[in-house]
């Protein structure tokens, strides 16, 4: 384990934050141009991230954060945490730190010019190698775990596509079982997995999709929301049939079922980021713990809602309530069992059904989580009560810093 940072390097750190917050994302974009120009290293990362703009983005505010904090490190363990999930999921190894510390130094000596001096320079190197070093740790510790539990492995592992059905006309679910045969490592409900893809005429791909089923059962399925201009999701809705194989890496993620609890759920989720709670449900339903469950999603319209009929049969035989929210469609206030509301789920919708006795688990776009976020923080509600996972590269300043 690294020494801790001392006096010095830290003060270092601390006045260089002015000089993050007005040229973060230029220094993490040529960060990228630097680190995505080996190859090796080019194909760890989601591509499209780097096109719009978000992967740059949310690594400054990440660098940020631990500039803000760099005097109180314990404030970060739950982005430490988040970060290592998502690099074991992507197979990130201690020989590719090395490339990122080439590329991070350099890319501050570029953009920041004189004002970078070599005492800068030096404070940031031992700053990264801290960090670098308490994250090569963490991820150890959690490859080891995943390849000693019964059904789980290193690296990556060949799935075939044991069916493939439609949602809704844009998210279609994919049941994947392992092509040797082998048992499954016991997913946490609401995990994820990683997947290297090899896309014609795109090359390799890296993308993450929650796992939609239960733990436990015998395959993993993931449901994907085909998005406009979307290279891996139309991919897999347009090509990838039964039969056909994907490289998958161990379930990862610290968005997870609290299993220990026995106190009320709430799940605040739209579009596809019901995903990852249908996993959740999935666990609730066969368990012996009966807990009060209360389902809330938004979409556009009833067509649009994945999985309605699952949460209808869950509802009519009184295992939870639920109620859906359609922006673009009138339908009759109760239908099919479940409460049914015209609109997008509101904060105010949201603070007049407080139930403080409950956890509240988020999932959607960044806006919606952070509007939800901010609505049950503003009621007091505490932090342990609020947990959200992040879709993409979690750009979004208000989820990111108030997360860590």
């Amino acid at each position: 384990m690294s020494a801790p940072l001392d006096d010095k390097t830290r003060a270092i750190i601390s006045a260089t934050v002015p000089a993050l917050k007005a040229h973060g994302t230029a220094i993490t974009t040529e960060m990228y141009k630097r680190l995505l120009s080996t190859p090796a290293i080019r194909d760890l990362f989601n591509l499209s991230h780097q096109q719009d703009g978000e992967q740059p983005k949310a690594l400054a505010l990440a660098v940020l954060c631990y500039a803000e904090h760099i005097n109180d490190l314990g404030a970060l363990g739950g982005m430490v945490e988040r970060i290592a999930e998502k690099h074991v999921g992507l197979n990130i190894l201690p020989e590719h730190y090395p490339y990122v510390a080439e590329a991070l130094l350099g890319a501050i000596g570029h953009v920041l010019g004189d004002a970078a001096t070599p005492e800068i320079a030096e404070a940031w190197g031992k700053a990264y190698w801290f960090l670098a070093d308490i994250l090569i740790g963490r991820e150890k510790q959690i490859y080891d775990e995943h390849k000693d539990a019964p059904g789980g492995w290193a690296g990556w592992r060949a799935f075939r596509v044991r069916s493939r059905r439609a949602e809704t006309p844009t998210i279609t679910s994919f049941e994947l079982v392992p092509v040797d045969g082998g048992a499954l490592f016991r997913h946490k409900a609401g995990q994820y997995l990683s997947f290297k893809l090899d896309v014609p005429g795109h090359g390799s791909q890296r993308r993450n999709y929650s796992i939609s089923s239960e733990p436990g059962a015998d395959h993993y399925r993931i449901s994907v929301r085909q998005q406009d201009g979307g290279v891996v999701s139309t991919w897999l809705h347009e090509t990838v049939k039964e039969g056909d194989m994907l490289q998958v890496a161990n379930p990862a993620g610290d968005f997870f079922l609290d299993e220990t609890s026995e106190s009320p759920v709430v799940f605040l989720t739209a579009g596809v980021g019901l995903t990852p709670v249908m996993s959740m449900l999935g666990e609730l339903a066969q368990t012996s713990v009966k807990r009060k469950i209360h389902y809330v999603h938004g979409a556009d319209t009833e067509a649009l809602a994945a999985f309605r009929p699952e949460i209808e049969d869950l509802a009519s035989r009184g295992i939870l309530a639920a109620d859906f929210f359609y922006a673009k469609e009138s339908v009759p206030a109760v239908s099919h069992g479940v409460a049914v509301h015209a609109g997008r789920v509101t904060t105010a919708w949201v603070k007049q059904n407080l139930d403080r006795s409950a956890t509240y688990y988020i999932c959607g776009p960044d806006s919606f989580m952070r509007d939800m976020v901010d609505a049950l923080r503003t009621e007091n509600l505490p932090a342990k009560q609020i947990r959200y996972e992040f879709f993409g590269s979690a750009a979004d300043p208000d989820l990111v810093l108030s997360a860590a």
